[in-house]
């Protein structure tokens, strides 16, 4: 009976890698998308349906954290590294609706770059989680955070000469204001996956 209060500690780690294959998946929508208009709401309802799988692997993460007697990592950083990779597919999907929603009609090349950073920090934050079963990758795996976070930097400085050359060089103040929210919450997806960086290097940090 005691046994069956303490589900296999893999499942998390399966869990994990779940979700954050669907990062990936969705980021890579998001730049197909950016790359070519003519699939907009194709491309759109891909993500919004990727989005919904990633919901489910949550509340499965969720569930089986308050059935699990014994969790192979703290219970708050379980929490908390799912929710931020839930918020990863949130936000491309809120950037996926807002491009539908504002019709908007032509891509920017910052908007791309800042699509193509998302899917870069999506797959290091994948290849981040895999490693997470065994610390004794602890290393590589603060070498992965790093890059996040060098990646991160890097949305930040697309974002700030975007919105320069956007408010320098733009007629349309419609236009203006929606490539200002697409930009933002592009930039926000990489704030997140940086998010889930720093919980991986506090993991590493208590159980080193």
């Amino acid at each position: 009976m005691f046994g069956r209060l303490m589900p296999t500690e893999g499942k998390f780690f399966e869990l994990f890698n779940q979700h954050a294959e669907l990062c990936v998946k969705g980021s890579k929508e998001m730049v197909a998308l950016m790359t070519n208009f003519d699939d907009l709401e194709i491309r759109v309802h891909a993500i919004e349906a990727i989005e919904k799988q990633a919901d489910t692997v949550t509340y499965n993460t969720i569930e089986l954290l308050h059935k699990t007697f014994i969790t192979p990592l703290d219970r708050d950083d379980i929490h908390k590294l799912i929710t931020r990779m839930d918020d990863i597919l949130d936000l491309l999907e809120d950037a996926g609706q807002t491009i539908s929603l504002y019709d908007i009609r032509e891509i920017t090349p910052e908007a791309k770059r800042l699509a193509e950073l998302c899917l870069a920090c999506a797959e290091k934050v994948r290849d981040a989680v895999a490693l997470l079963p065994n610390m004794a990758n602890s290393r590589q795996m603060l070498s992965i955070c790093e890059e996040i976070d060098r990646l991160e930097s890097d949305a930040d400085h697309v974002m700030r000469a975007a919105m320069s050359k956007l408010f320098r060089d733009e007629p349309d103040v419609r236009n203006l204001i929606k490539l200002k929210a697409i930009y933002e919450i592009l930039e926000t997806v990489t704030d997140r996956c940086e998010d889930v960086a720093n919980i991986i290097e506090g993991i590493i940090v208590e159980n080193a």
